[in-house]
């Protein structure tokens, strides 16, 4: 039977990020991809001009309509946008069984602010406790734990910290910080390393939403959570790596990259 992964996220025109970077992300992973839209920008490589939020009525329809026809074996949240959408979200996903991946966007790659102080708060006592697994970059980490996040060790406080909000498991990714790329995972009290190498490209628009989607495609498919980040982060170097250099700004990974050539590297 075909594994089904959803996505709940912003729209990106651009393709890169967003809701159509993880519906990409899905396909390639041989899994079925749904979606709920929260929010709408206006934008490219090289900027963002526009973000016009729905209302949470509308998302929430969204949101039944596709968990009482087709429901997913795992799912993503990415932008939401609001403190209300935030809460209506995490209400309803509090009935559903199947694994939570929460990728907390609070800033874009152009630097605009997607998620207000008041947002993330309700994020932070709402929507984490129902989370399978949070995967916040250094920045979000250090918004979400209220501290400091310059290195490996503030990495591994910042998780701990989150962690105790009620996630089971905090991945804070490295790849601003570490000369290695090194994501930490925080899980159950205790800490694994996932090194990585670091790739000189301002082409990185969207990694943070293909690895997430990834590591929930693997999920859905039904991996442990250990060998579905070190797939995932096998498949978003490789896409960073070999990025098709479209736009004139920060662009888009390569989303066309084989996984099965992925699942035999060692």
């Amino acid at each position: 039977m075909l594994s089904v992964a959803m996505t709940i996220a912003g729209s990106d025109p651009s393709g890169g990020a967003g809701l159509q970077a993880d519906l990409k992300t899905f396909h390639q992973h041989g899994v079925y991809g749904t979606s709920v839209v929260t929010l709408f920008t206006v934008q490219n490589t090289r900027t963002v001009l526009e973000v016009e939020t729905l209302e949470p009525r509308f998302v929430l329809a969204q949101l039944d309509a596709v968990l009482d026809d087709i429901p997913p074996g795992a799912a993503k949240t990415g932008a939401l946008g609001t403190a209300a959408v935030i809460e209506i979200v995490a209400h309803r996903l509090a009935r559903c069984r199947f694994p939570l991946v929460v990728d907390p966007v609070m800033i874009s790659k152009h630097g605009l602010a997607l998620l207000d102080h008041d947002a993330a708060q309700v994020m932070r006592s709402q929507l984490l406790p129902h989370a399978y697994l949070v995967t916040p970059n250094s920045l979000e980490a250090a918004v979400l734990a209220e501290m400091s996040v310059e290195d490996q060790a503030s990495m591994e406080k910042a998780a701990a910290a989150i962690g105790r909000m009620g996630p089971r498991h905090v991945l804070v990714k490295g790849g601003h910080l570490t000369e290695e790329a090194t994501d930490v995972l925080w899980s159950d009290g205790e800490v694994l390393r996932f090194p990585g190498q670091r790739i000189d490209t301002q082409n990185t628009h969207g990694s943070g939403c293909v690895f997430s989607a990834a590591i929930t495609a693997r999920l859905a498919r039904g991996e442990n959570l250990v060998d579905a980040i070190r797939a995932a982060k096998r498949f978003i170097t490789q896409a960073i790596r070999q990025n098709p250099c479209l736009g004139g700004g920060r662009g888009p990974t390569n989303l066309h990259v084989d996984v099965r050539d992925l699942n035999s590297e060692s």
